[in-house]
């Protein structure tokens, strides 16, 4: 059964990526939602991401999720240095709602706030975190985030338009020794459910007119954290507080899709 550890020691730093990690696995397909749906519950439960929320156990030291196979839960980090964490507060329940409309998975609709400092951090397996300006993170924060990242934790971030400035840098700094790169066209999460033929995240917001990037970092051959740039997908899954035409709610909604389903089919 899958576990994300309390903080511990520190891991020894990883090698670096082969030059291709997305291709380790071999590339998906998206032409067939209905094959999905066997892979994404077996693998879910196979490596213990499927969890009644709420639902923990501390021993030996660690935080471990009960095995009685229910529903995962997500969580949005509430940061510092003033920036509108808060910001969009309906984009997840939507995105959710939708997922479990489109693919086999038990995931509450539901989300928490949580902390990048707290413990509160190792129990989700999947961290969104977006704003329109200044992130601070402290060095014991940084440490908390790496090692959740390195034991098991996946972080979103999305530019909600304004943050790229702050927030970048410090993406960059939690894994130094790793490359950020922008996602090649052929990654598979632009095919995994539905197909993303440009190879790009959707265009939802204008924000500078740039086209739309997607950035990973790898850590130990997995892809630990995604940001989207001049993309903005919450705001289309906020439909309900953001104007957008119907074309780019279902881009955006579809692409959330893509993502919550490649990160939990990971290894």
């Amino acid at each position: 059964m899958k576990r994300i550890p309390t903080p511990s020691k520190r891991q020894p730093p990883s090698k670096r990526p082969s030059k291709q990690p997305w291709k380790r696995s071999g590339k998906h397909s998206g032409s067939s939602i209905a094959k999905l749906a066997g892979i994404v519950v077996s693998t879910l439960m196979l490596f213990g991401l499927i969890f009644p929320s709420g639902s923990l156990q501390e021993k030996n030291g660690l935080i471990a999720r009960q095995a009685q196979p229910q529903e995962f839960q997500i969580a949005r980090v509430q940061y510092r240095g003033g920036g509108d964490w808060y910001n969009s507060p309906t984009a997840l329940t939507n995105l959710l709602r939708f997922a479990k409309q489109e693919i086999p998975v038990s995931v509450s609709t539901r989300y928490n706030d949580v902390q990048l400092g707290s413990r509160e951090i190792f129990n989700y397996p999947f961290l969104y975190l977006t704003g329109h300006g200044n992130i601070a993170i402290n060095d014991s924060e940084m440490e908390n985030l790496r090692r959740y990242l390195e034991q098991g934790g996946f972080l979103y971030v999305d530019d909600d338009y304004g943050m790229d400035p702050y927030v970048r840098p410090l993406l960059r700094e939690i894994f130094p020794e790793e490359p950020f790169i922008e996602l090649p066209a052929d990654h598979p999460i632009y095919t995994i459910v539905y197909p993303f033929p440009a190879g790009r995240p959707p265009k939802v917001h204008e924000h500078d007119g740039k086209p739309p990037q997607a950035f990973g970092v790898y850590r130990n051959g997995r892809m630990v954290l995604l940001y989207t740039y001049e993309s903005n997908p919450a705001d289309g899954w906020a439909y309900d507080e953001h104007a957008n035409s119907q074309r780019v709610i279902d881009q955006a909604l579809k692409f959330g899709v893509n993502l919550l389903t490649y990160v939990l089919m990971m290894p």
